[in-house]
């Protein structure tokens, strides 16, 4: 079978059940609506009502409670749905399911796509030695409703989503966020796009 192909799902086992493990089909929503660049379309498919970016912090400026945070305000948005887990293979970090088959976005790059929760986002990739943060790199829950997207060279997270949850993000000191208009340069000020 062709690991890419939704013939028959392909699970692992994993804190006590069978996790899905996602195919291109999948993630066709984001690579057919994606395109490279400095805009916020280079990580977030033009399909939402608002956009912004998330500074990550740097290393020992509090990156556990800084995705702790990012993670409620994500389920207050989608409390009952299952989650798309995105784990960007960059031959360092932890991709949970080593073993998976991968699914390719953006730049040709390969992720370990799992569906769980909000529970297994916090908890999977914990890895405070990583150049990365903790957690997965690339979330959306089952009805698309949302994305989050951490590019591979990039010291932010991108969103798109409903203007609510964008605005629920603006309301947080804890966090560094900027609203992003579509065709806009989405670089953080102060920060390079690589």
């Amino acid at each position: 079978m062709d690991p890419g192909s939704d013939a028959s799902p392909v699970s692992y086992w994993k804190d006590g059940q069978h996790r899905r493990i996602g195919t291109d089909a999948d993630v066709a929503w984001i690579k057919e609506s994606t395109t490279p660049g400095l805009t916020i379309t280079s990580a977030i498919p033009p399909v939402f009502a608002a956009y912004a970016t998330v500074v990550v912090p740097d290393k020992d400026e509090g990156r556990s409670e800084h995705l702790n945070l990012i993670l409620r305000l994500l389920t207050e948005q989608s409390r009952d749905q299952p989650w798309w887990l995105g784990y960007l293979d960059t031959g360092a970090d932890d991709l949970v399911f080593p073993d998976a088959p991968r699914v390719t976005l953006y730049a040709g790059w390969q992720y370990v796509l799992v569906q769980a929760g909000q529970a297994q986002a916090a908890r999977w990739r914990h890895d405070l030695r990583s150049w990365r943060a903790p957690g997965p790199d690339l979330i959306f829950p089952a009805n698309h409703s949302w994305l989050l997207s951490w590019l591979w060279d990039d010291d932010w997270r991108c969103l798109g989503g409903p203007a609510a949850l964008v605005n629920r993000f603006m309301e947080q000191a804890q966090l560094q966020v900027r609203r992003v208009n579509l065709g806009e340069d989405a670089t953080p000020p102060g920060y390079t796009a690589r």
